[in-house]
């Protein structure tokens, strides 16, 4: 497994929570800050083998971007559940809800 792939699933599995990251703040942070597709890609490969808390990484706008109307609910109630509001159909204040990983510090 390539370094950037296993430093992306550590900060995916540390975000507590209640908190959300963006795929660009955890490229960044994993040191490749034009690399927010390939935190997708991880995501979608990755997410179960490694039991990420996937439902915590949204977009750069703070908005839950999956089109897939089942894959959107789940991750809506699931982030809800956690206490964080969602504004809207799927805004996110990521003044109040982003977590700051060491990484990106």
């Amino acid at each position: 497994m390539e370094r950037f792939t296993e430093t992306v699933i550590q900060i995916i599995k540390r975000i507590p929570a209640g908190k959300v990251m963006s795929y660009g703040q955890i490229a960044k942070a994993a040191g490749s800050p034009r690399g927010a597709r390939q935190v997708v890609r991880i995501l979608h490969a990755m997410s179960r083998k490694h039991s990420l808390p996937w439902h915590r990484v949204i977009n750069s706008k703070g908005e839950i971007g999956i089109q897939d109307e089942e894959l959107f609910f789940t991750q809506k109630t699931l982030l809800e559940g956690e206490g964080v509001k969602i504004k809207g159909r799927n805004r996110i204040d990521l003044e109040k809800y982003r977590y700051q990983s060491i990484e990106d510090e």
